[in-house]
């Protein structure tokens, strides 16, 4: 059995959530959690609450045991960019790309 998770139009860049997201893929959930729960990084909470969210979304199979799942998969997409102007010297501009994750996490129960 599989449960899935997924958190579109988060205002982080992608690069930053799959540093994060490549440590806890493949661990147990319980693991996972302790693991996100001591990095300083600001998408470990992110990725804490997709996963969690995954979790409470395999609680509403009555045949499963959320003590037995593990994460299988966690896949970090770019969603849409906001751009943005920043004033630069002699009547420049410079464009400043504001980037946004869809993230997406799938639990699978253990053998």
């Amino acid at each position: 059995m599989k449960a899935k998770a997924i958190a579109k139009h988060i205002r982080i860049s992608p690069t930053k959530v799959r540093k994060v997201a490549k440590a806890v893929k493949g661990k147990p959930v319980e693991d996972a959690l302790n693991l996100l729960g001591f990095m300083p990084q600001r998408s470990a909470k992110i990725l804490t609450k997709v996963v969690r969210s995954a979790v409470a979304n395999a609680d509403q199979e009555p045949d499963v045991d959320v003590d037995s799942l593990s994460i299988s998969n966690i896949s970090v997409n770019e969603g849409p960019t906001l751009k943005r102007f920043k004033p630069r010297a002699m009547g420049r501009a410079s464009r400043i790309l504001k980037r946004t994750s869809h993230i997406t996490v799938v639990l699978a129960e253990e053998e």
